[in-house]
């Protein structure tokens, strides 16, 4: 398609850090569109942990949808859609998002593009059933378990080391392969009674409630655990932002100040594309902190002294500066609230 379409906003990334920053630009007045490709690491989760007020039996699936719905109901646009290139057009000031559906116009862009974890090779349980990527997440499942961690890396010595915090039983697992970590990093872990098993997994055995029970190893020994964490790093999407020309740190995250701006004015990464903690409160609040930047930086009043002397005073007729699409959605909401209480 060639269509060219029009917003203030273009939030690329339909996770937690996406959907917040969407939120917020859509309830500051500007016309926001979320490209969202589907999927991600938040869509994986079969409970949702760590979320105040929201409970552990909401999977990632309906906590997304929740936010989409709640987005859209503020008058936002979702597109289910893949963002396969952006620009700054030749004006200097705005951006051309290239996507399945065409080509977006717009003068913000927010990337929450995250991140793939990378995955070892079966056999392996279900993620959230045994394969848990986020400790900080999960940890507390696995108090007094039998857990395992995968990898032959300093992070993997690192979160084996920590599980202890939670746990007297922790394997570490290389699957065959020889250990990388430094030498100070195998002193500290030899100082901890944590078994490293060198033997590759042939085999893995699961319950009736699909969680992991065992995995076999290729010396002939079976070992019973309950979960665990593979580290075997993050691929980083950061394609767009390189597109665009935004600097990246060594290990692919985005550069990005507090409000989630990065070295191309104009775009904004939030989420698991940058540095810091994978957690979709952490997420959220980068979301949110990044679309109450954009609305400083576009909303068009109060017009300073200096555009007052090029331009005149404001009028009457300039006012409110919010869309007529924002306008309809806005009464429809207030519309709704009042005619479904929440306390009814």
């Amino acid at each position: 398609m060639s269509d060219t379409h029009d917003f203030d906003v273009a939030v690329v990334g339909g996770g937690p850090a996406g959907l917040t920053a969407a939120l917020y630009t859509t309830r500051l007045g500007l016309d926001t569109v979320v490209v969202d490709r589907g999927g991600g690491r938040a869509a994986m989760m079969q409970d949702t942990h760590n979320v105040i007020g929201v409970t552990e039996d909401v999977s990632g699936v309906e906590f997304l949808q929740t936010a989409r719905e709640q987005v859209q109901a503020y008058g936002a646009t979702h597109r289910r859609s893949f963002a396969s290139g952006l620009e700054r057009r030749d004006d200097g000031r705005t951006f051309a998002l290239e996507t399945d559906d065409g080509t977006i116009r717009t003068d913000r862009v927010v990337l929450a593009t995250g991140f793939s974890d990378a995955k070892p090779d079966p056999p392996l349980p279900p993620t959230g059933r045994g394969l848990h990527y986020c400790l900080h997440c999960d940890a507390y499942m696995f108090v007094d378990e039998s857990v395992y961690v995968m990898g032959h890396g300093d992070s993997a010595a690192y979160v084996a080391m920590i599980m202890l915090n939670f746990t007297d039983e922790v394997d570490l697992l290389t699957r065959g392969d020889d250990p990388t970590w430094s030498d100070e990093t195998d002193r500290m872990l030899r100082a901890h009674p944590i078994d490293v098993i060198h033997e590759e997994i042939t085999g893995m055995n699961r319950g009736l409630d699909g969680w992991l029970e065992s995995f076999e190893f290729a010396d002939g020994t079976v070992r019973e655990y309950r979960g665990g964490f593979p580290m075997y790093g993050s691929e980083y999407n950061n394609d767009l932002a390189a597109d665009v020309g935004c600097d990246l740190n060594d290990d692919g995250t985005v550069q990005v100040d507090d409000h989630g701006r990065t070295s191309v004015d104009g775009v904004y990464a939030v989420g698991d594309l940058v540095p810091g903690h994978n957690q979709i409160p952490v997420a959220m609040g980068q979301g949110a902190k990044a679309g109450i930047a954009i609305h400083m930086d576009l909303r068009p009043f109060p017009r300073s002294v200096e555009e007052i002397e090029e331009r005149g005073a404001v009028d009457a007729d300039e006012v409110p500066a919010i869309s007529a699409s924002l306008r309809e959605a806005a009464r429809a909401f207030r519309e709704e609230a009042v005619e479904s209480p929440a306390d009814d």
